[in-house]
């Protein structure tokens, strides 16, 4: 598994050290680190290339609210 997906699945309760890990695991809190991860994934390729008001921010933008997660 992906190293960063193992950590954003940490963030939402997976133990990995536990016989029952999946017992505090929020599967929702994860669903939502993903897709906040891949919005900021696109906020930063304007940061990389020095872009303001590109696509790129309005794609992440369209990203946080269709999946209701757009902060206000």
């Amino acid at each position: 598994m992906n190293e960063r997906i193992k950590e954003l699945a940490e963030q939402a309760g997976l133990d990995y050290g536990s016989y029952d890990r999946y017992g505090l695991f929020d599967e929702e809190k994860f669903a939502q680190l993903i897709v906040r991860e891949c919005a900021d994934i696109c906020c930063n390729i304007d940061d990389k290339h020095g872009e303001d008001d590109s696509i790129a921010y309005w794609a992440a933008k369209d990203i946080l609210e269709h999946f209701g997660l757009i902060d206000e």
